[in-house]
């Protein structure tokens, strides 16, 4: 690799870098997809397949190459480290969709196309920062998630049985097995009629209210608060972690930028200095 050729691709990759931190660019790629996501919902329609098929198939075949050209530019931005763009998973999510995209459309492949063209809607999560966040706190919660989820299973378990013993004979249709029996509690901690299975057992037994009063406070009430307070936990660190984002300390560039205008500013000043110590003015005050 030559001498000259290296400032040519530091030149490339800075101004490339410049085009995707410009605000447009991102407003463009927003616009491309929320174009595409209409192109897709068009081509449910028989209708407007049959009229505007050939257009519908340009604007799709545009949107490919906007997406292509974005992921090119994007790589000539990290200039000779392109594993770099590689190293943010939204950056691989979005590139994945652009590769799925390029299924051809007919064929055996041709319902695989069409499902992937959808998907390119998803890159609206990758294009808001505020959706980034959100899917992010999503996924960081999961463990917790988890372990709340597995003390609902244990909750579920516990009542589905006793529910089968209580009330098996009582209500064969709701209660008649233990998969039935999770499949109805199910139901009531969705709240969905769930109170017609409570006044049948009531009917045989008065006091079966205790059980389910009991079943909806735990398995709704608490449970679900757990969960939601989980989410917004690592909601609340997540918007911590990006604002020490935004704080990270002046790159390189940003230094030497900002010491060439400090320069060009004391040149200016040490000259406007001279000019005044060679005015008469200050010549006759010198005297």
């Amino acid at each position: 690799m030559s001498e000259a050729s290296i400032p040519h691709k530091l030149t490339l990759a800075a101004r490339c870098q410049r085009i995707v931190e410009a605000p447009l660019f991102n407003q463009v790629i927003i616009g491309m997809i929320l174009l595409n996501g209409i192109a897709v919902g068009l081509e449910t329609s028989n209708w407007m397949v049959e009229r505007f098929g050939t257009l519908l198939g340009a604007i799709n075949q545009m949107v490919l190459g906007a997406f292509i050209l974005e992921a090119m530019v994007k790589i000539a931005a990290q200039g000779g480290r392109p594993w770099r763009y590689f190293a943010s998973g939204w950056n691989c999510f979005d590139f994945t969709i652009i590769a799925l995209s390029l299924i051809p459309a007919a064929g055996p492949l041709a319902t695989l196309a069409r499902l992937v063209r959808v998907l390119r809607v998803l890159r609206l999560v990758s294009a808001f920062p505020e959706l980034r966040t959100l899917v992010d706190t999503l996924l960081r919660s999961l463990p917790s998630m988890f372990h709340i989820a597995l003390l609902m299973g244990i909750i579920f378990y516990i009542y589905g049985v006793a529910g089968y013993f209580l009330f098996h004979d009582v209500d064969p249709t709701h209660w008649r097995s233990l998969p039935i029996a999770l499949l109805s509690l199910f139901r009531i901690v969705t709240f969905e009629d769930w109170t017609d299975i409570m006044y049948t057992a009531m009917d045989a037994m008065p006091w079966a209210w205790v059980y389910f009063i009991s079943f909806v406070v735990m398995g709704a009430f608490v449970m679900i608060n757990l969960f939601i307070g989980v989410v917004l936990n690592n909601l609340e660190e997540a918007k911590l972690r990006r604002m020490d984002e935004l704080c990270l300390p002046p790159s390189q560039t940003e230094i030497l930028r900002e010491l060439r205008s400090t320069q060009a500013a004391l040149a200016r000043l040490q000259k406007r200095i001279e000019a005044n110590s060679d005015s008469p003015e200050a010549v006759g005050a010198g005297q």
